[in-house]
């Protein structure tokens, strides 16, 4: 199958996925670039090299047959803090052309305009359900909501979203491909910010929220645009999960999502930078939690898959990821849903794919929740970190 699960955490409804020859995320701020990212059709330890990324060195990982520098790895994760940091790139590598997506992205992109210094720019906050196009306010009932920014210029009068989301659908953002003919995990995952002329009234009106939430001027609007475009350059992969060790406030994050409602909340944040005040009006997202006991490191796709890796471990691995594989008939996909009550309930298994690096999550109660959370509106003095 070419294609992952298509369904989307961060979808805009209209337009997903990756066009290869054409790309409006990277388009946008006037320099192209390839729809590259953590699994664009690449194992993670060739995409890493390829998108110049330092990496951490650890090669180590659990069970028998453990590689030499095992204690080394073993000091640096013991000197580890949590969340673990998300991994930024110098640049995107080129996309395998097995990866597909149902919906392609960003179809009607434009580049980003040059506002003039004292154009007065609205901000707008933009939600709506998921995937709405398709299923109205279905996922509006359950919270399931994605997050846009949206502009006005006031000398102009022309509006302008502002997204960030999956290339290749929510599924192949998650989980990878078993390929027989790989010995790895074959991830087919990347993340991209898109620009376009106009804001869908409708689309964000009529099920979700169009609320102006600041006004900023054209010079800190120009500022936002150069830093949206070093933000889309150097993060290149989406992440679905927060994990938590558990629901209780102040619980130890063990890794954070990297996803649509994390770019609105970056943006906000730097324009608290640039001196915008924003209105003291509440604002939710929408949030996947799973829940686990402190992760243990199991090492990269070479110290894992390689000619020298843990070929039990590297089993285990492929088999949880199994059944959710793609385009399964109503058969197929009851018997997969067994499975993996199976691994992640009655056996409290969970591998995470995070920064090219595999994790065992020992899962807790009560596993995995969907939030829709409250996290307030950024000012000057105090803003966002970790976003």
């Amino acid at each position: 199958a070419r294609r992952g699960v298509s369904t989307g955490l961060c979808p805009r409804g209209q337009g997903l996925g990756p066009a290869r020859t054409r790309l409006a995320a990277p388009r946008m701020l006037g320099r192209p670039l390839s729809p590259g990212s953590r699994g664009a059709g690449s194992s993670g330890s060739r995409l890493m090299a390829q998108a110049g990324s330092p990496g951490q060195g650890a090669e180590g990982r659990r069970g028998a047959g453990a590689a030499p520098g095992r204690a080394s790895w073993r000091r640096a994760l013991a000197l580890r803090r949590w969340p673990v940091p998300y991994k930024r790139f110098s640049f995107r590598p080129e996309p395998d052309p097995y990866c597909q997506a149902k919906y392609t992205f960003c179809p009607t992109g434009s580049p980003v305009p040059v506002m003039k210094g004292d154009d007065v720019i609205e901000v707008f906050r933009l939600q709506a359900p998921v995937w709405e196009f398709k299923y109205g306010d279905l996922l509006g009932h359950l919270k399931i909501m994605h997050d846009a920014i949206g502009f006005r210029s006031t000398l102009t009068g022309k509006n302008y979203t502002m997204e960030w989301y999956e290339l290749f659908q929510l599924g192949n953002c998650t989980f990878p491909h078993i390929r027989p003919e790989m010995n790895a995990p074959f991830w087919c995952n990347q993340g991209a910010a898109c620009f376009f002329e106009g804001i869908d009234d409708t689309h964000w009106k009529e099920n979700g929220t169009l609320v102006l939430v600041a006004t900023i001027s054209g010079n800190m609007f120009n500022k936002m645009a150069k830093w949206v475009k070093q933000d889309n350059e150097t993060g290149i992969y989406y992440e679905t999960w927060t994990v938590q060790a558990s629901p209780a406030k102040g619980a130890e994050t063990w890794f954070e999502s990297y996803d649509c409602s994390k770019f609105v909340l970056r943006t906000y944040e730097k324009l608290a930078e640039l001196g915008a005040e924003f209105k003291n009006i509440e604002t939710n997202y929408t949030r996947i939690f799973l829940y686990s006991g402190e992760p243990t490191y199991l090492g990269n796709e070479t110290s894992v898959f390689g000619p020298s890796g843990n070929k039990s471990l590297a089993l285990a691995i492929k088999r949880f990821y199994y059944p959710f594989k793609p385009h399964l008939s109503t058969k197929e996909f009851l018997l997969s849903l067994l499975q993996i009550f199976d691994a992640v309930i009655i056996h409290r298994q969970f591998y995470l794919f995070y920064n090219f690096e595999y994790w065992f999550l020992p899962m807790k109660y009560p596993f995995i929740k969907i939030t829709y959370e409250e996290i307030p509106l950024p000012n000057r003095n105090k803003t966002f970190t970790g976003l």
